[in-house]
Order: C-alpha cells, then structure tokens, then sequence
C-alpha cells in the first residue's frame, strides 16, 4: 500500500474500508447505451444476471438495445447527459423500477468529425466535446453518488487512452479525457471511507463509429493514425472485447481497466513515453503536412 500522509496511523488498512462485493442485486446505469462499448456492457451485464439502466440521447435507440437483448430486466430512458435534471430524474427513474442502483458506468462521449486543430475548430464544436465527455461525464456521476454513497457501490468512467497518448487533431476529446481520468482518481479516494469504489477505463482503438474517420472513413486522419501509432497499438478491437474487460473490472471493482491489454505496457511508462512521442511529433514534417490538410 501506498501512502502520502505524514501520520503512518493513517495508513492502516482499516482507513481503506472498501466493500469487496459486485452490488448483487442492485441495478447498473449505463450511459451512452445506444450502441458501441455501452450497448456491448448493457448485453454483457444482462448476460451475468444483472438489472441493467441503458440511458442515451434517443429513447427509440435504446429501446432497439432493449429489445435485441430480449427480456425485462432492461430500462431504456432517453436523457442528455449534459442536463443535470434529466440526469437526476432518471435515477429516481432507475431507483422506482428496479429498487438500489449499485453500479453508475458514465460512458457516453463524442467526437469532433472530422478531426481538426484548436486553430481551425469551430468553437462551438470544441465545447460540446468537452461538455459532452467530461462535464457530461460529471453530471452523470453527481447523480448518481447518492445512491452509490447508500449502497456501497461502484462508478466507472470511461477515459481512453487518449489521456496520456498525445492528442493532435483531437484536443478537445484527450483533453475531456484526461479530465475524465483525474475525477475517477479522486473520486476513489473521497469514496474510501463510504466503502464504495471508482475506475476509470482506458480503451484504445475500438471498432465504433467514433473512430469510423481514423478506419478508412477520412483519407487524412487514416494516415495519421498509422504514422502516429505502431501497428499493434493501431489495431481497432470489438465493443464486446472491451465490455468482457469492463465486467469483469467492475466485479473486481478495479481501480482501473485497459482494453485491449497490449495498452498495460504504454500506460505503466507513460511519464517517459510521452515526451518522447511529443518530440517526435514536433519533428515529424509529414505529419505537419497531413495536419495542414486538415486545417483547409
């Protein structure tokens, strides 16, 4: 165990009181449900027995998730993440039907298409990514705590690992996401002594239509990806791949969850890694080029 306070008393595992269950019996809120990393956890949560809350932007969308899973242990409630009522409703949404929420996965996010500089986005564009994936991500959270505080549960959010990989014509989504990061680090201290927990997922390259541009969909930022990446960090996984490393972490409670795994490595040295990569960037005159296509 580590420890930074200067009293060693405070440091015996009593000061820790982390509850070790997986909240059997209380239900899971998943947010951006519709499709990708959140429909594939709705469906592996729903597979390990558990009550699932599948939340998105269009109601129509998550009902479609519902309904191909088949049964009904599933709520589908249709809110914007960024609206802190709508978010609060639809706990108490979530608490009537199913009784105790014990799980909060605050998973939607988005992405500026095509990607682009600070210099050349549309402003607008830049502040709902940000809304979106980090204040999005707060309000989902804040909603929910109570409950979590109550029943000893559990919250993840969804990073990336755009956190600590450098990230050039996506500032606005690395930038949420290593915000992302920081509240689950703090927040798994603060819940310490209710005995809930909190992790944060880092995924890489996964094969939904937020990385469609980086996969074939834009000729410029194809190039990019497989200039700035080696190929085996460059490979796209399945929503499934990932959501069987979310369940499983969420079982675990696990303070953190990389998928795929080859992402372990870069994440452990990232300290020295990344101003490497920066300098190398800085250099690269072929990337420069790329970026300025982006720009016109």
């Amino acid at each position: 165990m580590v420890c930074v306070s200067l009293n060693l008393a405070h440091c015996s595992p009593a000061a820790t009181p982390f509850a070790r269950s997986d909240a059997r019996g209380h239900s899971r809120l998943v947010t951006g449900a519709a499709s990708g990393i959140g429909a594939a956890t709705a469906r592996a949560l729903r597979a390990r027995g558990a009550n699932v809350v599948l939340l998105d932007l269009h109601l129509e969308a998550v009902e479609a998730v519902a309904r191909s899973i088949g049964d009904g242990q599933m709520l589908p409630i249709a809110a914007d993440v960024t609206d802190r009522e709508a978010l609060d409703a639809a706990v108490r949404q979530s608490v009537a039907h199913f009784g105790a929420l014990g799980v909060v996965f605050a998973n939607a996010g988005i992405v500026a298409s095509p990607p682009t500089t600070v210099a050349s986005i549309d402003p607008d564009v830049f502040e709902r990514v940000v809304e979106v994936n980090l204040l999005g991500v707060w309000r989902t959270v804040r909603a929910a705590l109570p409950q979590i505080i109550a029943n000893q549960g559990h919250v993840l959010v969804t990073s990336s690992v755009y956190a600590f990989v450098n990230g050039v014509v996506n500032a606005p989504y690395a930038a949420a996401k290593a915000g992302v990061e920081q509240l689950a680090r703090a927040l798994r201290v603060e819940l310490a002594r209710h005995g809930a927990t909190a992790g944060v997922l880092h995924p890489g390259w996964v094969a939904t239509p937020l990385a469609r541009n980086a996969f074939g969909g834009h000729e410029t930022v194809t190039r990019m990806r497989e200039m700035a990446f080696p190929a085996i960090l460059g490979k796209a996984v399945t929503p499934e791949a990932v959501a069987a490393r979310v369940v499983d972490g969420i079982a675990r409670r696990s303070p953190r969850i990389t998928a795929p795994r080859r992402w372990e490595a870069v994440a452990a040295v990232r300290g020295l890694i990344g101003p490497l990569t920066d300098r190398g960037l800085v250099r690269d005159t072929r990337l420069h080029e790329l970026i300025r296509r982006l720009e016109h």
